[in-house]
């Protein structure tokens, strides 16, 4: 039989025991290169469930609840995973958003570990010497990455909520999957392909595992091994944060940092700090929607759509007709204006949340609205508030207690920065492009910000990441959450009022097309067949302009069904995968 096969047959079980077969000198187990399967797009369990990027890391995920972990546990040990087998996003060279509540419902909070700019970081570092964004500059390169808080989030969801208190056991099946390998699907020997060009530019090495030879293309199957990588998980496993921010893996950061001419220091990595935030509540039409604050425009956003649609019936209007997609629209317009001009991160920059959620605001921000007409972008202008107080992926997870655990992490764009940080294996964001560079310039998303997203040395750029929890009656009913970019909020917004609105189930919900606005461009992106014919065509004549584009988002569901059991849903667009039992 082969070593593949051996390995499914055994269920997948590259975990630390109580007595690990360790090797003496490395602490690496023995085993592998570990077979990716094919992902499963949708089950129902009754017990607890995983959804995410990638079928190894969603079974990293299961194992570490059956072996008593918790939402949180898994969390960490799927985060650390996908920074092996997800490169494109996943990892330990960015940040990003938790949601989580617990079984019980008496604990709800948020963490953010969104990267920071560094000490040495300037407003108009992005900015040629006629005063001009230089794109380059804020999208590829050192120069381009900020603070990464992944690592940091990780450890501080583990101090507060971990349920196994062992830290090794949750980052030992990443350390053994860049140890020993694993197989590529099509879709990531495709991407990394693509991307070779731009690694091979933007990185101050020769040697890394992402690049094949000169002559030498990825192929479906081919096997991963990332050894610099494992070194680096071997060092966080053993030493928790200090692996990370500190010792050798901080040195190597800094050096690539002198190579490419970027700006994080030593300080800048020993200083960062993760935090704990009041998280954003609403409802809507009886539903209670958790999510993100700033510097997350997610959580806000999402709520002033679920706002306007309570209040203008999009349960009455048909699903995709030219009449819900029109309204859909208008509302995007408005949230994307708002979100131009107010939000930043918190720390930095007050941003008028009351304000921004009071419903009387959001409803007259609709004041200017045509059932039959378009409204030009240009002339939607933030709303005046009285002064009162991708590449990215998702995460969603419930556990045997009904814990539940909504995480958004992210490099920014595929790959970040393309730089791979010579010895450590693992790239860096480009989160420093989620500045506003120059107020009203559009950045790598076709979003444009103003003052309250400048940067400023240790700020948190803004972001669109939306990890959302739906409770219905006190009790959990939905984990949703994507990557995407500004196409996030619209993409989590969809999916929650397919199921409320349209009585969809989580799987008709999570694999419908989908469709997005931001205000500027002054155009509606639709998936390829993403909408009927009839429907484009009664909003043409309405004023809509269209863009067909691949993909929108990659959604990862889990909905508690009235039975009490769980139905996951992993998003079919891409290698997504459920895991539950």
């Amino acid at each position: 039989m082969g070593k593949f096969n051996i390995f499914l047959l055994a269920g997948l079980f590259f975990f630390t025991s109580a007595q690990p077969n360790l090797k003496a000198k490395n602490n690496f187990e023995d085993g592998g290169p570990y077979k990716t399967p094919k992902s499963v797009k949708s089950i129902n369990v009754n017990k607890a469930a995983v959804s995410c990027g990638h079928p190894l890391a969603a079974k990293v995920g299961l194992e570490i609840i059956k072996q008593g972990g918790n939402a949180i546990d898994a969390s960490i040990a799927v985060q650390m995973a996908l920074a092996v087998v997800y490169p494109r996003a996943g990892n330990i060279g960015g940040g990003g958003f938790l949601v989580y509540r617990s079984g019980d419902g008496k604990l709800v909070n948020t963490l953010d570990f969104r990267e920071r700019a560094a000490s040495g970081a300037s407003r108009d570092m992005y900015l040629d010497e006629k005063g001009n964004v230089v794109a380059e500059r804020s999208q590829r390169g050192a120069l381009a990455s900020g603070v990464p808080g992944t690592v940091d989030g990780c450890y501080q969801m583990f101090l507060k909520y971990s349920k196994l208190k062992n830290w090794k056991k949750l980052i030992q099946p990443a350390v053994n999957l860049a140890y020993n390998g694993f197989t590529i699907t099509e879709a990531e020997a495709k991407r990394l392909n693509d991307a070779r060009a731009s690694f091979v530019k933007f990185s101050t090495v020769d040697k890394t595992a992402l690049i094949k030879g000169e002559k030498e293309v990825w192929k479906e199957g081919d096997v991963l091994i990332q050894k610099d990588l494992a070194y680096v998980l071997k060092d966080i496993r053993d030493k928790n944060v200090e692996g990370f921010y500190g010792g050798k893996t901080a040195g190597l950061i800094v050096a690539e940092m002198k190579r490419g001419k970027g700006l994080i220091t030593l300080a800048d990595l020993k200083n960062y700090k993760s935090v704990w935030r009041k998280p954003t509540l609403g409802t809507y039409r009886g539903y209670g929607i958790i999510g993100m604050p700033p510097p997350s425009s997610g959580g806000v956003g999402l709520m002033q759509m679920l706002t306007l649609s309570e209040k203008f019936l999009l349960k009455d209007k048909p699903f995709h007709s030219a009449e819900a997609v029109h309204f859909i629209v208008e509302a995007e317009r408005r949230v994307f204006a708002d979100r131009a001009t107010h939000f930043g991160d918190g720390d930095f920059y007050k941003v008028p949340m009351r304000g921004l959620l009071d419903k009387n605001y959001i409803i007259g921000r609709f004041s200017d609205f045509d059932a039959n007409r378009a409204t030009p972008s240009k002339l939607v202008k933030a709303g005046e508030l009285a002064q009162v107080s991708e590449q990215t992926t998702h995460i969603s997870i419930v556990d045997a207690q009904g814990d539940a655990a909504s995480i958004t992490t992210t490099l920014n764009d595929n790959y970040g920065c393309r730089t791979i940080v010579g010895g450590a294996g693992f790239i860096l964001n480009n989160e420093m492009d989620d500045f506003s560079a120059k107020p009203g310039v559009p950045n790598l998303y076709g979003a444009i910000g103003g003052e309250a997203n400048a940067i400023q040395p240790l700020k948190r750029p803004l972001s669109s990441m939306s990890p959302t929890i739906v409770t219905k009656d006190g009790k959990l009913f939905m984990v949703v959450g994507t990557p995407g970019g500004t196409t996030i909020m619209t993409s989590v917004f969809q999916v929650i009022t397919n199921v409320i609105d349209y009585n969809m189930s989580a799987t008709e919900a999570t694999q419908a097309p989908r469709f997005h606005s931001q205000w500027m461009p002054d155009v509606v992106m639709i998936e390829k067949g993403g909408l009927p014919e009839l429907t484009i065509a009664a909003l043409k004549q309405k004023g809509h302009a269209f863009v067909e584009r691949g993909t929108i988002g990659l959604v990862e569901t889990i909905l508690v069904k009235s039975n009490g059991t769980l139905e996951a849903v992993a998003d079919k667009r891409s290698d997504d995968d459920v895991e539950g039992y």
